[in-house]
Parts: C-alpha cells; structure tokens; sequence
C-alpha cells in the first residue's frame, strides 16, 4: 500500500530543498526553495519518532559526510543513504548505521551502465540485496524516461521501462538484445528510488504517467519523488499505482518551509494505510 516517505537532501552541509533540474557543479545555477535552521540529525529523530520506515539521506555533492553520519546517529539502522556512494564505501556506510545504500552514478561510468560495478557493489554488501536500493531518477527526452547521473545533469543509456536496449559488450552476450531493465535489476536490490528530475522541487505536479508504469512494472517496492504538492498526491499515486509505489514529498512540506502539506498529515496518512492493510 502507498505510503509516504521523507527525505532528507544535504547540500554543502546543510539540509535543503533544490529545483533538481538546476543541480550542477556551477553554484550560479542552483535555485533552493528552502535551507533549514535545524541539522538533519533534528529531521532523522523526527522520523524516527514516528517511525517513517524507508526515509533516505542524499548527499548532493561534497561537504555532506559529517552531517550524514550525524542523521545516522540519530535514527541508526532507519535512513537510506546515497550520494556518492560506491563499491570502495557502500559497506563502510552501513557500518555507520544506514539501513541501505543507495546508487545511482557508480553505475554508469562514462555514461554507460556496467554490470561489472553493480557486481562490485553487491560483493561489498556480502551480496546482501536487501542492502541496496539502485537509483534511477531520471530526465524526460523525447517521451522517454532516461536515467540521469551527476547531479542529474548527464543523461545516461538506460531508459526507465521494463526494456534496455545495450550492447552486447555491457550484457556479454553475442548479439546487441533487448533486455527487461526492471526485471533485470529487481533480483539484485531490495527496491527502486526514482526521482523525476524535471518536476523535483518544482511543486507542479507529480509526473502521472511515470507512476503509472512504474506501478505496472515493479514488482519490489519503488519511492516517486518529484512534484508532489498536496496531501491529496498521496491518494492520486495510491490509484495510479494500484498501491505499488510510495511518495516522497519535499519542498511542499511545512518542516521544509512549504506551505501545501502538513507533516502530522502524512504521518497519520501512513497510519491509515496501516490500519487498512490489517482490515
């Protein structure tokens, strides 16, 4: 059933709420709608406290480390983490105390997924898929959904649908073949983060159709964040979704300076929710 997850975006530090699409290593491009008073160990208890199970911690960019190990801190074994995370330190992180990391960039060296690195990554973890959670936010392009790497700002080979289309080289088999890319990633993580990058911090809307696939193509549990801008986001995923996909609302919410969702709301949505499934 859909449930609603909270984030917590660190950039340069802090805990902020960023225009995705601006996110680049040209600090003049950034547009932030919000940079919080309070650390994000304040927001990892918050959720904690009302146990927000599948909450994640993103690094954009460096200078965030300290300040994730203090949210870790704050709710060990609770937050997801990713930003910057890779074969060398994927387990180091869960040392720390994220329940799983998060990848998206290591994946695609130069642009291009390997299935060599999600190899690396997995034997990190001990193969522990349950660890993982692969990231595939991803940009629109000509009516398709292409994941998106570095900040969002370089457009990768993998397009989100239930098929890949990737050389033979990257799949080692003889002849270039259409693979299912969810199928063919569900067996080596525990669930899907996907941000729609165009609509992230933008509060227009969620991107309805992605969330309609998405609903029809996974089968392990995947997060939609991007655009959401009401409580009533919730219920819309819920039926797009037929329950299958949970929402991350950001910007619009009232800790994050936003003035379309109250937080209490969310956590008594998700109380709901709960009381449904036991029905």
């Amino acid at each position: 059933m859909t449930r609603f997850r909270p984030c917590i975006d660190l950039h340069s530090g802090q805990v902020k709420q960023i225009v995705g699409g601006t996110l680049s290593n040209t600090s003049a491009n950034l547009k932030t709608n919000y940079v919080s008073e309070q650390p994000a160990s304040h927001f990892a208890s918050l959720y904690g406290e009302h146990a927000l199970s599948g909450a994640h911690v993103i690094m954009l960019g460096p200078g965030n480390e300290k300040t994730a190990q203090e949210a870790l801190r704050a709710w060990p074994g609770g937050l997801q983490i990713g930003g910057g995370i890779t074969a060398d330190n994927a387990k180091l992180w869960v040392e720390r105390g994220a329940e799983k990391v998060i990848i998206t960039s290591y994946l695609f060296p130069e642009a291009r997924f390997s299935p060599d690195r999600l190899e690396a990554v997995l034997e990190a973890l001990d193969y522990d898929t349950e660890k993982l959670v692969i990231d595939l936010s991803c940009r629109e392009k000509n009516g398709k959904w292409i994941v998106a790497m570095n900040k969002w700002q370089t457009l990768t080979d993998m397009e989100v649908n239930q098929g890949l289309t990737c050389c033979s080289s990257l799949l080692g088999i003889a002849d270039a073949h259409r693979q299912e890319s969810i199928t063919l990633l569900e067996p080596r993580c525990s669930e899907f983060l996907i941000h729609a990058a165009d609509n992230e911090g933008l509060q227009r809307g969620i991107d309805e159709e992605l969330v309609v696939r998405l609903g029809e193509w996974c089968t392990k549990p995947v997060t939609y964040a991007g655009g959401g801008k009401h409580l009533e986001d919730l219920e819309l995923v819920k039926k797009l979704s037929r329950g299958k996909v949970d929402l991350t609302i950001g910007s619009a919410l009232n800790i994050f300076g936003g003035n379309g969702v109250n937080f209490d709301d969310c956590v008594e949505w998700n109380k709901q929710q709960s009381l449904i499934d036991h029905l």
